[in-house]
């Protein structure tokens, strides 16, 4: 029975041992490794850990971007029986301390050596962490670390030890059981440190088939693994499904590289958050605004005709003949091109996940043809708890449950899940675990929720963050930061955004601008300016915000539920809010507490009726060094609605 992920490994090497497992590009070059190659790599740096002294239940960190040899040391990993633990590769030297002693880490793989960096910067810290491998030696040559050394090194010490003991690789394998420990990953740490999720083959192989079954999933896909493997999203993509199905996963160069790689493979089966969409539509949008007035005249003329039909068609509805036509047409010269130019003309399911994503912004994938779907799942939950059907794709759920989950929404309207991949425990946390597992196996979301009347699931927001305006025109109204937020970032002037209003009478905003997309328009305008912090505060920018601000407060008025929620003040901030800076989890999402309490000089000017406010903010760089930005912020009014009535 194949219920270990090395066992899935050897099958696939067994079954169809040259079919490509994996493609790396390396110096603009795509390199394919098989089924076979990865099979022995992973035999051979499996043999070198176990020479280096790797026990059966130990915990082994993996630090860097998706790499072929990385995958391979996982799955070695996961053959001795100890649990592969990733870390995220843009995390600063001190984020990855908790996590290495937490789980009492003493062998590391990294990348390269900005990673062997962190980990000697951290070595006093870490003093049990003694054998630290790396995959890429460019800049290494001169280092002499005790414990250091390359994986090329240790995958030669397994490849001799292999030859001695032929039966060895596979002998482990077979004490491995369904139930045992596969990964640990750790949350983002939103408040207090990070939680290590502990998840066991079988939690993450049966979640990854469920999801492989509900989209038919075969072989044959390509994926593109560009997102960080420490994401379980990534993880469950490009590693559990990608055992499971077999099918061939695909790295970029480069971080730089992604949107130039993602065209050359043209995957079929895509996966990226509301971020990456938000992104390449942006993008698009830029170059269409520089472009002949005869080309924009006709590609808003066709997105009209996709946004009136495309999501009917792509549905199996009926547009009619007439339109039928048109949307051909519109195919030949301008839909086709653009979901080529996305990278996304073979693209059979696309899914976005981890937070919710505009309705606009949904609709325009769609409209186009790329069968764009919601999934709803977390870390503990190994991902995959509702899915859309297809033809059942919409805005505003996040699917049905998926094979062998169950849903019940409690009294406070928290979502409550059963499912065969929740996580076995909180690592060393039994006291989280208790809070969050039920006794008879009920898990606790934190999200808000209910199920419509079709069976699928509607989020809302998080429980803790779900409240009511108090005081005011607006007393006791819901407030729901994150569907506020999240209205504002479908715009792609605007890149981020930090509601507040609980318990408070009105609704106040501060927004990040999109760089880019703020930037071109400037350019286009005749506006000059002088880096970001100049630009966010221009009377033009402001006014441009101003506006979008305004036809979120006209949406949310034909709300009855949410009316309450229209944004009364805002402002535009004078520097990106920043993971390295503490505002923004490693997963990109916004931490509000921090922010308010950092910003809590802004947040009193928005709420005491000021027009402007000084700020000086202390910014990590690249580099590690630290630095000091201010500016004086203006604070604008925004225009609200009266709710709309429905009709008797």
């Amino acid at each position: 029975m194949l219920t270990t992920f090395p066992r899935l490994l050897l099958d696939h090497a067994a079954r169809r041992g040259q079919a490509p497992a994996m493609r790396e590009k390396e110096y603009g070059i795509w390199q394919t490794r098989s089924w076979a190659d990865i099979a022995r790599m992973a035999e051979h740096i499996a043999c070198g850990l176990h020479q280096a002294g790797l026990h059966r239940g130990e915990h082994m960190v993996i630090i860097g971007a998706n790499r072929p040899r990385l995958y391979a040391t996982m799955l070695a990993a996961q053959s001795l029986g100890a649990i592969p633990v990733p870390l995220y590769q843009d995390a600063v030297a001190a984020e990855c301390v908790f996590p290495i002693n937490n789980a009492e880490v003493r062998f590391a793989l990294v990348e390269d050596q900005e990673q062997v960096d962190k980990m000697l910067e951290i070595r006093e810290s870490c003093p049990q962490l003694s054998h630290i491998y790396f995959d890429d030696p460019r800049g290494l040559r001169n280092y002499d670390e005790e414990g250091l050394a390359g994986l090329d090194e240790l995958i030669g010490a397994g490849e001799a030890f292999s030859k001695q003991h032929p039966d060895f690789y596979k002998d482990e394998i077979e004490k491995a059981q369904a139930g045992d420990v596969a990964a640990m990953f750790f949350t983002s740490g939103t408040t207090g440190n990070p939680k290590g999720v502990v998840h066991t083959h079988n939690s993450l192989i049966d979640r990854a088939r469920a999801g492989a079954e509900f989209d038919r999933l075969s072989g044959d896909e390509d994926v593109l693994a560009y997102l960080p493997p420490a994401w379980i999203g990534q993880n469950i993509f490009s590693y559990a499904q990608w055992l499971v199905c077999g099918y061939t996963v695909n790295c970029p160069e480069s971080s730089g590289t992604v949107n130039i790689d993602l065209k050359e493979v043209g995957p079929t089966y895509y996966f990226a958050p509301p971020r990456v969409f938000e992104g390449l539509l942006t993008s698009v949008m830029i170059r269409m605004e520089d472009a002949g007035s005869i080309k924009r005249k006709m590609f808003h003329y066709f997105m009209d005709l996709a946004k009136k039909v495309g999501p009917d068609r792509l549905d199996g509805k009926s547009i009619g003949g007439s339109n039928a036509l048109l949307y051909w047409l519109g195919n030949l010269l301008v839909y086709g091109p653009l979901r080529n130019n996305l990278g996304m003309n073979r693209v059979r399911v696309a899914y976005t996940a981890g937070e919710a994503i505009g309705p606009d912004l949904f609709s325009f994938y769609r409209s186009i043809g790329i069968n764009l779907k919601q999934l709803y799942g977390s870390t503990e939950t190994a991902v995959f708890v509702c899915l859309q059907p297809d033809h059942e794709a919409r805005a505003d759920t996040v699917g049905v449950p998926c094979q062998g989950v169950e849903i019940k929404v409690a009294d406070n309207g928290e979502i409550l899940v059963k499912s065969p991949g929740l996580l076995k425990e909180y690592y060393k946390n039994p006291k989280a675990t208790e809070e969050v597992l039920t006794a008879d196996g009920w898990y606790h979301t934190s999200d808000a929720g209910f199920i419509d009347s079709h069976g699928h699931l509607k989020i809302i927001d998080r429980v803790k963050d779900v409240g009511r305006i108090h005081g005011g025109a607006n007393d006791g109204a819901m407030f729901a930061p994150k569907y506020v937020e999240n209205k504002l970032k479908f715009f792609p002037q605007i890149k981020e955004v930090v509601a507040y209003g609980d318990q408070r009478e009105k609704v106040c905003v501060m927004i990040n601008i999109d760089f880019d997309a703020v930037g071109n328009w400037a350019e286009r305008q005749n506006l000059p300016y002088a880096g970001y912090t100049d630009l966010a505060q221009k009377p033009e920018v402001y006014q441009l915000i101003r506006e979008c601000v305004e036809k979120v407060n006209a949406d949310l008025a034909e709300d009855a539920l949410l009316a309450g929620s229209q944004i009364s003040r805002f402002l535009v901030l004078h520097k990106e809010l920043d993971a390295d800076d503490g505002e923004l989890t490693r997963t990109n999402k916004v931490r509000r507490g921090f922010i308010a309490e950092k910003y809590q000089p802004l947040i009193d000017g928005l709420y005491g009726g000021k027009t402007e406010q000084f700020i000086e903010t202390v910014v990590k760089f690249e580099d590690g060094r630290t630095g000091k930005v201010s500016a004086t912020l203006k604070i604008m009014d925004a225009k609200t609605f009266a709710p709309v009535k429905a009709a008797a």
